[in-house]
């Protein structure tokens, strides 16, 4: 099996990724316009929700290739679940890191216990469960399946999250409540091209790390003798 790197789609895939996001961080940081009250700290929300939109698409794929796995028991939709939830992960990482950045000179606290940010602490959290599970779970069919189970039951924070706003009353949250429609449309244009740029990112590495996954499972199942569907 050929290393990523060498394939030539790859190579052309992560060019254009790269000079995206370059673009990305030019328009954030020279075009963004800067927003009274906030001044800088607002940057950080051309990261924070991309990163938050694309952790959430990891973690679907995390269900539906765990719910594929479930029912036809082929290996390679486990090794697209752990691909989606490794990668998510880093991503929710990523958005409990950048969140308080812009609530420390925001709220003037760098966390609050409101309805949105707990949530998403709780659906970390579940995930680390899941990788415990994937490594002293036993066998690897038996890892897997209770694996799966968990990342399917896991997306039901999710929505959640995204209502969190409108489940809670107001005095218990900290959270922005304007939509995005409503955002200033020189924000906006630079929000959705930063949407794009993550949505990139992510979809390159999924791809990287299920190519490494496939690595992985080859090794092990000449090992045990397992088939390699």
């Amino acid at each position: 099996m050929q290393a990523f790197h060498t394939i030539r789609r790859n190579q052309v895939f992560l060019a254009i990724t790269l000079a995206v996001a370059i673009a990305n961080l030019w328009l954030i940081y020279q075009v963004a316009p800067v927003v009274p009250k906030q001044e800088m700290a607002q940057k950080i929300f051309y990261y924070h929700v991309p990163l938050a939109w694309n952790a959430f698409l990891a973690y679907l794929l995390v269900a539906v290739a765990g719910g594929a796995y479930l029912i036809t028991r082929q290996p390679r939709w486990d090794r697209w679940s752990l691909a989606g939830a490794e990668v998510g992960t880093l991503f929710a990482l990523l958005i409990l890191i950048t969140g308080p950045i812009w609530a420390t000179p925001t709220w003037g606290r760098p966390w609050s216990w409101e309805p949105r940010l707990t949530t998403t602490l709780v659906l970390f959290l579940i995930f680390i469960g899941y990788f415990m599970v994937r490594a002293f779970g036993g066998p690897y069919e038996r890892a897997s399946r209770y694996a799966a189970v968990i990342g399917i039951l896991a997306v039901i924070d999710i929505p959640l999250i995204l209502t969190a706003v409108t489940w809670w009353a107001p005095e218990v949250q900290s959270h922005p409540q304007m939509e995005m429609t409503r955002q200033p449309s020189g924000i906006l244009r630079i929000f959705f091209f930063s949407l794009f740029s993550f949505t990139l990112i992510l979809v390159y590495m999924l791809r990287y790390r299920r190519h490494v996954g496939e690595l992985e499972f080859r090794r092990m199942a000449r090992a045990e003798g397992m088939s390699d569907a």
